[in-house]
């Protein structure tokens, strides 16, 4: 008899919603139905949003000087230098020693949980949030407790809410700004009175991602290293969405620490950062082109991606059983699901609408349970025509039943 090998259970409760619903998609484009996917965040894969050609030029001319040996474990210097030049210029005092360059941002918060967990502490993290803060900590032992952002205030941090769940145990307090997936951006006296709230608790450090702060709509952004004076915090960033390279895999994370309490934990997370060798030395090449070079095609695929925002809400308005709150940056709408018969199962709204009418979103609820239901996450990446026929479709859906 042969005995079945079992998985990790840290491995069999993993869930990744956006690529999680593209199981039944695939499975549906077998039998050549056409699915216009609004699932996830990859510019590239629409109309007229790509990667600026100097970061192209600088990616293959680092492949054919042979730039693509092993590099630095902390990321290549000049790489470094550029990204502390780039902080710097959004309010703190940033040093290329702060820098450290990774796989994504994904590969950062592997890398900082791993450093920093233990079993029994908690991640604090907003909700919804990106999947991997509440799929990542439990490899560690640790836990993910989500604080609410207000759905009937535009998604606006709910500060009482953090102060009751803040302990001893909360070694982590997450800010995503803007927001994945609301779109909401915090301003400087939300992130004020979240610095001022983990100063209390001088065992917890600070994960800012920031990883949308180019696609700021509302002119609020604010960096939360250029306002923590004593509080650590760990910036996160890289090429993937504000530079429209996501399959680079750059990411980096730069540490403020203005008490110097980290100094341990970096140790660990240099001896992590050297055990996995190094990212991508021609992609680290072509990230560095792109803060050297000219912004005006980033600067025109950000009027695209708000020319698009603004023709999504104009739609949602307009059809019975969904609407939004306009979101402040990044290039998602997390849209509340009204109707009736499906604002209590925002995964049942997912797959019928992917089976009867082939168009691809993302369950609320894969955000976080309880602060996501009843909403589903779509891009407005798409070209106008494109989101035309999809909200046309997501119309004659919901129209469907009544």
């Amino acid at each position: 008899m042969v005995e079945t090998i079992l998985g990790s259970s840290r491995a069999s409760n993993i869930e990744y919603a956006i690529r999680d619903v593209v199981v039944p998609a695939i499975e549906l484009e077998k039998q050549g139905h056409s699915i216009i996917r609004l699932n996830i965040g990859d510019p590239l894969a629409f109309e007229g949003l790509k990667t600026p050609k100097n970061m192209i030029d600088a990616y293959t001319e680092a492949l054919k000087m042979q730039r693509n040996g092993y590099g630095p474990s902390y990321g290549i210097p000049e790489l470094r230098k550029a990204i502390a030049e780039s902080e710097k210029e959004k309010g703190w005092d940033c040093s290329e020693d702060d820098v450290y360059i990774t796989h994504g941002v994904t590969e950062a918060l592997q890398i900082i949980f791993a450093a920093f967990l233990e079993p029994g502490d908690k991640v604090l993290a907003p909700g919804p949030h990106y999947p991997p803060y509440l799929a990542y900590p439990q490899m560690f032992g640790a836990s993910t407790v989500e604080y609410r952002l207000n759905s009937d205030q535009g998604w606006k941090i709910d500060i009482d809410d953090v102060k009751s769940k803040m302990d001893e145990d909360v070694k982590l307090l997450v800010l995503i700004n803007p927001n994945n997936p609301t779109g909401n951006v915090s301003s400087a006296e939300q992130v004020s009175e979240l610095i001022k709230l983990a100063s209390s608790y001088p065992k917890c450090t600070i994960i800012s991602d920031e990883i949308y702060d180019g696609l700021d709509f509302s002119n609020s952004f604010t960096s939360t290293a250029s306002i923590s004076q004593h509080s650590p915090v760990i910036t996160l960033n890289g090429v993937s969405k504000v530079f429209f390279a996501p399959g680079w895999r750059i990411g980096y994370m730069a540490w403020h620490d203005p008490k110097n309490q980290l100094s341990h934990v970096r140790d660990g997370v240099e001896r992590l950062l050297r055990s996995r060798l190094c990212a991508s030395s021609p992609a680290q090449y072509g990230y560095l082109a792109g803060l050297k070079g000219s912004k005006k095609n980033l600067e025109d695929n950000y009027s695209r991606i708000l020319g698009r925002l603004e023709y999504s809400m104009k739609r949602i308005s307009e059809i019975k059983g969904i609407e939004c709150h306009r979101p402040g940056g990044a290039f998602y709408l997390f849209v509340k699901i009204t109707d009736s018969l499906y604002s209590s199962d925002d995964k049942k709204f997912v797959l019928d609408l992917l089976h009867k009418k082939h168009v691809l979103v993302v369950h609320g609820s894969g955000f976080s349970p309880e602060f996501g239901k009843g909403h589903f996450r779509m891009v407005c990446l798409p070209s106008i025509e494109v989101l035309k026929e999809a909200f046309n479709r997501i119309d004659e859906f919901l129209n469907s039943h009544k």
